[in-house]
């Protein structure tokens, strides 16, 4: 087991009441300030790049289960405020930062970040060196972790009570094998409304969103260009969406692990047999992937952040992109292909998106049915929103679905 301190040099914890330790499964334990609710959590460790929108990760669905280590050195400038959240609360089961602001400092702030991670109970560690965690992370892949502060620290901590906690972590659940949307899915239905120049307007379409853990934004931005979204749990059936008679299916963004959504692949199968146009994005497209024949798997420490290049291998154009994913589609990338699934059942598929920085698959385009998908985020709060276009392709995948219908 080794002992890290991974605190800047001009940082110095006085007295154990200010102390935290973020334990790693592999043995490395990392001093720090205690920040937030006090206690201990457990998840997986990740790294987010993202310079700005911290607020925004917080309440990512997505991050449910993981401990965010933030690579950008000041966090929490800004405080927090009722607008910019992507959820009802925070999801994130622990956070990591260097220096956290001492007090927040813009016109929107209604509350500083300490107080909301108090307020909501979620146990956070300040002062840790996280670029040097990040190298770790990146070369090691990312592991479970756990953060103990307060009356969770043992009174004395010597190598014995280390590894205690250390065994703590080792009993805590695996990011593989998760079954998470069941957990941060809404429970009743509800209607986003046409918004903007299209409020008040009958709306040009009507979507059925599952949701595998939606961020608000993302409806908002279908509202925006005049379509009425039904948003609904995750366990609704076929039958339940058709009642709506969408003119498209939504996947969305969530977490856990792609190959333990069988229910939401089977409903996907479903609108995929009635040609009913499709978009999904991350964990949708993962399961796009999967209704097609595809396999997924784990990356070794994923891609989350608001600067990941990806190109449209369509237009050629490059975007940059934010992302939030540690699993990804096994699909070839190059010429179309035949979906595997069933003697080729789908017709040809083609990898539409491709990360630069590792050749990851980003994005799939049915070429035989109305759908596709993206691993990235085109909601993009808070930016960057290269990628917005893609809400206007479902728009024009939908509104000529239903003209070839008439």
């Amino acid at each position: 087991m080794t002992t890290t301190t991974l605190m800047p040099k001009d940082h110095a914890v006085t007295g154990t009441s200010d102390l935290a330790l973020l334990v790693l499964e592999d043995g490395t334990i990392v001093r720090g300030r205690a920040y937030g609710a006090r206690g201990v959590t457990f998840g997986e460790i990740v790294f987010s790049t993202g310079m700005t929108g911290y607020q925004e990760t917080l309440t990512d669905p997505s991050y449910h289960q993981q401990i965010v280590v933030m690579t950008a050195p000041h966090v929490g400038n800004t405080g927090v405020n009722d607008e910019d959240r992507e959820s009802s609360r925070i999801w994130v089961s622990g956070y990591v930062m260097r220096d956290p602001a001492r007090r927040p400092s813009n016109w929107r702030s209604q509350r500083s970040l300490d107080e909301e991670l108090q307020a909501q109970g979620v146990v956070a560690i300040s002062d840790v060196d996280t670029r040097a965690l990040t190298r770790r992370l990146r070369e090691g892949g990312v592991l479970r972790a756990g953060i103990f502060s307060g009356e969770a620290l043992p009174d004395v901590v010597d190598a014995r009570t280390e590894s205690e906690l250390r065994e703590q972590v080792l009993a805590s659940p695996e990011m593989a094998g998760a079954d998470l949307s069941g957990a941060v899915t809404t429970t009743e239905a509800y209607v986003v409304e046409p918004t903007g120049d299209f409020a008040g307007k009958e709306p040009i379409g009507t979507i059925a969103a599952l949701d595998l853990g939606i961020k608000a934004m993302t409806p908002q931005r279908m509202a925006e260009r005049g379509l009425r979204v039904h948003v609904l749990p995750a366990a609704t059936t076929l039958e339940e969406v058709q009642e709506l008679a969408p003119d498209g299916v939504f996947f969305s963004n969530g977490p856990g692990d792609p190959q333990t959504a069988e229910h939401a692949v089977d409903l996907l199968r479903g609108v995929l047999d009635a040609r009913i146009p499709f978009f999904g994005i991350c964990f949708g497209n993962q399961l796009l992937g999967r209704a097609l024949g595809f396999g997924t798997y784990k990356l070794a420490y994923g891609h989350r952040g608001i600067n990941q290049p990806v190109q449209d291998v369509t237009t050629g154009k490059v975007e940059v992109t934010a992302h939030n994913h540690g699993f990804a589609v096994d699909a070839p990338i190059g010429d179309a292909t035949t979906a595997p699934y069933d003697d080729g059942r789908y017709g040809r598929v083609l990898v539409s998106h491709v990360g630069l920085n590792d050749n990851v698959v980003e994005g799939l385009q049915c070429l035989d049915l109305p759908a596709f998908s993206v691993q990235y985020h085109p909601e993009a709060a808070a930016g960057p929103h290269d990628a917005a276009y893609l809400f206007d392709r479902f728009v024009d995948l939908l509104t000529s679905t239903t003209k070839d219908h008439a």
